[in-house]
C-alpha cells in the first residue's frame, strides 16, 4: 500500500496547493492513506475547526500537528470531537484529543498514525522515545502499518528516534523546521526516515514567514507581526510504499510540487 505524507501546511498558500493539487496525487499515484501535518495551517499558527473541516473535504485522511495545536483556543474542544486531527501523544496529563488514530486505508487495511513532539529546544513535555514504546505495546498486532510524525526540532533527536524504531514502524517522518531534507532513505530494519518533509506554502520566505519582516526582526531586535510571505508555493511530501502483511517500508521518495501564485 501507499501512504502520502505532506509537510507542514503554511497559512492560505499551503492550504490552497493542497486543494489543486491532492486529488490529482491521489489518483495518479495510487494513494490509500494521505497524512498531512496541518498545524500552521491558520495564517501560519494553529489551526481552527473550520479549516480543519475544510482540509478533510480535500482528501486528506489524518491532520497531524505539534506544538502550535494550541494556538487557536477553538482547537480544544473540537480535538475531543474530531479524532483524525492528531496533537503530539506525549503531552503530560489528561488533556483534550488523541496522538493516534487507527483507521482503515482506502485499500481497507488497518494503519496506525502516531504523532510525537521532540524535546530539544521544545517545550519539556514527557519523553517521546517511552511513549512510542507505550503506544506500540498497546496497539493490536494486527495493525501492521504504522506511521509516526516527529514533530522536533533537531535533526540527532529526530535521527535517534528512527533508529530506536527502526523495525516496529513503517515511517518516522520529520517536522516542525519548514526545511526539507536530503536524507530520504529506509533504514536497516525496514523503517522509511527523513529528518523533515518540509513545509507546504511560500518558499520565497523564513520558513513561510514574509522574510522582510523576519530581516526587519533580526536587524533591529524590535518584534514583528509575523505574516504569511508571497509569491511561489510548493508542495512537499513523501511517498511510501509499504508491504501491508509485515509493516517494512518498501520505497520511500520526496514529491514536490510547484505552483506560482
Amino acid at each position: 500500500m501507499k501512504l502520502l505524507f505532506i509537510g507542514d501546511i503554511f497559512a492560505s498558500p499551503g492550504r490552497r496547493i493542497v486543494g489543486e493539487c491532492l486529488s490529482e496525487i491521489i489518483s495518479t499515484e495510487r494513494i490509500d492513506l494521505a497524512v498531512a501535518n496541518a498545524e500552521n495551517a491558520a495564517a501560519g499558527f494553529g489551526i481552527t475547526p473550520m479549516i480543519a473541516e475544510e482540509l478533510f473535504a480535500m482528501g486528506l485522511d489524518v491532520l497531524t500537528s505539534g506544538n502550535h495545536i494550541w494556538d487557536k483556543r477553538e482547537i480544544t474542544d473540537y480535538l475531543d470531537r474530531q479524532p483524525r486531527l492528531l496533537r503530539p501523544a506525549n503531552y503530560p496529563g489528561n488533556i483534550p484529543g488523541s496522538g493516534v488514530h487507527v483507521g482503515r486505508a482506502r485499500n481497507g487495511v488497518e494503519a496506525a498514525i502516531i504523532n510525537l513532539q521532540g524535546r530539544t529546544h521544545m517545550l519539556p513535555i514527557d519523553d517521546p522515545f517511552r511513549k512510542a514504546d507505550e503506544i506500540l505495546n498497546g496497539l493490536d498486532p494486527s495493525v501492521k502499518v504504522r506511521l509516526i510524525d516527529f514533530h522536533a526540532e533537531v535533526t540527532s533527536e529526530k535521527m535517534a528516534l528512527g533508529f530506536y524504531l527502526d523495525g516496529r514502524v513503517s515511517a518516522v517522518l520529520g517536522t516542525h523546521t519548514h526545511v526539507p531534507t536530503a536524507d530520504t532513505r529506509i533504514l536497516p530494519k525496514g523503517t522509511a526516515y527523513q529528518s523533515d518533509v518540509g513545509m507546504t506554502g511560500p518558499y520565497d520566505s523564513v520558513i513561510g514567514v514574509d522574510k522582510d519582516l523576519i530581516l526587519r526582526r533580526f536587524l533591529t531586535g524590535i518584534p514583528v507581526r509575523m505574516e504569511p510571505a508571497r509569491g511561489k508555493v510548493e508542495l512537499h511530501s513523501v511517498i511510501v510504499e509499504v508491504d501491508e502483511s509485515t509493516g517494512s517500508a518498501i520505497s520511500i521518495r520526496r514529491h514536490t510540487v510547484e505552483r506560482s501564485e
